[in-house]
């Protein structure tokens, strides 16, 4: 073991002597890669409890999924949430509006990130518009009662305790 520890210390040693740009390729090459998302969970804020959160149906449509998407290359977590909520649904909040979720990041098996929202809008006043391409349909489900998820959607529900794939504390 403290061979191990040694010849650690020397690969290091030779890493940080590497030009910057050098060192970024090879840490790349060896690191695992992820891709990162944004999800928002939109809760209806007239909702009596448990209360009711937004879905959307997409092709080939077996299944309900929250607003989300990739995040584009520097942007903001936040900032991708905010678009793609307003891009599959039409409901337009300024990222500011939105709170981390805690957790405020989902690692994925399969090899992403999820970044997580939420946010609270009033259902009876919110327009939802969805473009028949990418999103089929967009309801306001009760958390008691929540249509067949997607499988990335009732796993990601329950690390917050929504669904069927939640644990009685909260995490899956």
């Amino acid at each position: 073991m403290n061979l191990r520890r040694r010849l650690r210390g020397y690969a290091y040693q030779v890493l940080y002597r590497l030009p910057g740009r050098a060192r970024r390729r090879l840490v790349r090459l060896v690191s695992p890669k992820y891709l990162v998302g944004a999800v928002t969970l939109l809760h209806d804020s007239e909702a009596p409890a448990p209360g009711r959160l937004l879905l959307l149906r997409q092709p080939p449509g077996r299944g309900w999924g929250l607003p989300a998407g990739l995040l584009k290359r520097h942007e903001p977590p936040p900032v991708g949430a905010a678009r793609e909520l307003f891009e599959e649904s039409g409901v337009a909040l300024d990222p500011t509006a939105l709170t981390p979720a805690v957790p405020n990041a989902v690692v994925h098996t399969r090899g992403w990130v999820d970044t997580v929202f939420t946010a609270a809008v009033p259902a009876s006043r919110t327009e939802l518009v969805v473009d028949g391409g990418e999103v089929l349909e967009a309801r306001w489900f009760p958390l008691d009662d929540l249509p067949r998820l997607t499988v990335n959607t009732e796993l990601l529900l329950g690390v917050y305790g929504i669904g069927p794939a939640a644990t009685e504390d909260g995490a899956s």
